[in-house]
């Protein structure tokens, strides 16, 4: 499928709500249960949502939208939730979220990105040359990547409990 912002967008709009759904109200073992050493829960992976929005997607896009290749792009910490978000409840972080995401969401549709603009260029620190459209694509993939991440992690809280029918659930053979 080729780059579509209204598709992105239509994404983007949803993560919040999907996630919401997904984990309010659920119990500590469910959120805060990984698949080991060094992998994240799903209340880790909420604090990393937030915390791109906050640094990572939109001023990446304003550099580019300003600077062109000129600039290479700020680096990211993503781990910086894991200082930022140690033990508030989840129902505040997916709050934070939903309004960190929505604030995004109206920056974004502010900027009237044209097909011009989305074609325009900009430096990442690794990549080097990438255009608006692959950052905004990125971010919707990123969306979709930890919505799985958090699902399957979900689903191994339980992959010795189902017994032999772990052999048929693709999700806790992957």
């Amino acid at each position: 499928m080729d780059f579509h912002l209204g598709h992105t967008i239509a994404v983007l709009q949803r993560t919040p709500a999907a996630l919401d759904a997904l984990l309010r109200g659920l119990p500590d073992p469910w959120l805060h249960g990984d698949e080991g050493p060094d992998t994240w829960s799903p209340y880790v992976v909420v604090g990393h949502l937030i915390h791109q929005d906050e640094t990572n997607w939109l001023p990446r896009a304003q550099t580019l939208l300003e600077h062109g290749e000129a600039t290479v792009f700020a680096d990211i910490d993503r781990f910086a939730q894991l200082e930022r978000f140690p033990n508030r409840p989840i129902g505040e972080l997916l709050d934070l979220f939903a309004r960190v995401r929505g604030d995004c969401l109206d920056r974004l549709e502010t900027l009237k990105l044209t097909p011009e603009d989305l074609a325009r260029s900009g430096t990442h620190p690794s990549f080097g040359r990438v255009t608006l459209a692959q950052l905004l694509a990125t971010w919707t993939a990123h969306d979709l990547s930890h919505l799985g991440q958090i699902v399957r992690v979900i689903a191994n809280q339980y992959a010795e409990a189902v017994g032999p029918w772990r052999d048929y659930l693709r999700i806790l053979n992957s």
